[in-house]
């Protein structure tokens, strides 16, 4: 028997929220993605509120959070939406550039498929611990507490609504929308994770059968995909060719976007660029030169600080 190639399967889903009369004001409930979390911002968000997010997706102990999310539904601080639909959200930001945005998206519920499969697709690595951990939360809760983030390539795939938001928060609105055959229209592209590999794996793991999502399309004037920096303390490179930053820079710029290249700025002892070989990614052509203790910044100043300031070696622009 030929196995069917395996689809999107995107479906609405009946959604669980917060009730503000019960939780409070929906600013003091949200938080920012937990990876994205550092230990004074985390004390900060669950100061706001005792019924913070944060409380669920980074807790002392993942039984703590299962108790939590027991409790809140007892008391109405959450709950569920009598019927299943689609959610449109619209998201405002302002980029590293300085330039205000609108992101916009769909959220639905998909099917985990195994990568093989090539329904989703990944671009990162994956590490053992933040997965464990993740998994020990989901087995204490049963729970998706965050939707992770994901791409297609074409024209958006359902109508944006017009109206006033049914649901809004720090830069976030969001409106329901019917279930309308917008299904049928995921069923045959290919989805990549834009954030939440951890997550995404830690669901196959897990066994789950749905995973909540943002589906955002490439052709959305929203989406920006900004560059990483990499910070490192030890590397080895090409001589340096330049000794102006903001000329090397625009070198990069202006190389063919089809060729892995990135600046290597190392202080005093010089700034040079790389070139990757035909068909490398940026992040191949850095993983070919063996950084050692490497970090990440959307930064440049940042990055280009860490360097002259003897905390690193190198910085790939």
């Amino acid at each position: 028997m030929v196995r069917s190639p395996a689809m999107a399967v995107v479906k609405p889903f009946r959604a669980v929220r917060y009730d503000e009369d019960v939780a409070g004001p929906l600013d003091t409930l949200v938080a920012p993605p937990y990876d994205v979390i550092d230990e004074a911002g985390r004390e900060e968000l669950m100061a706001r509120s005792p019924f913070n997010v944060v409380h669920l997706t980074l807790p002392e102990d993942e039984n703590d959070a299962a108790r939590l999310w027991s409790e809140w539904q007892s008391d109405g601080v959450v709950v569920r939406e009598d019927a299943s639909s689609f959610w449109a959200l619209g998201q405002d930001y302002v980029g590293p550039d300085g330039v205000p945005r609108t992101r916009r998206g769909l959220v639905a519920s998909l099917r985990p498929e195994p990568y093989e499969n090539r329904v989703v697709l990944p671009h990162e690595r994956t590490h053992a611990g933040p997965k464990e951990g993740r998994l020990r939360l989901l087995r204490a809760t049963g729970v998706h507490f965050e939707p992770i983030f994901l791409l297609y390539d074409g024209e958006p795939l359902f109508e944006f609504p017009t109206g006033s938001p049914d649901i809004q928060a720090e830069g976030v609105k969001l409106w329901r929308i019917a279930p309308d055959g917008t299904e049928e229209a995921f069923a045959d592209k290919q989805l990549l994770i834009a954030d939440g590999h951890h997550r995404y794996e830690t669901v196959l793991a897990f066994g789950a059968k749905s995973i909540p999502v943002v589906l955002v399309s490439t052709q959305d004037p929203g989406l920006m995909i900004f560059p990483t920096h990499r910070i490192v303390e030890q590397v080895n490179g090409p001589a340096p060719a330049h000794i102006d930053l903001r000329s090397a820079l625009a070198e990069l710029e202006a190389e063919p976007p089809d060729r892995a290249a990135a600046v290597l700025y190392r202080g005093e002892r010089g700034i040079a660029i790389v070139h990757g070989r035909e068909g490398e990614l940026d992040v191949q052509l850095v993983e070919s030169l063996a950084p050692e203790g490497v970090s990440y910044t959307p930064s440049v100043e940042d990055a280009v600080a860490a360097v002259d300031s003897g905390r690193a070696a190198g910085a790939f622009l």
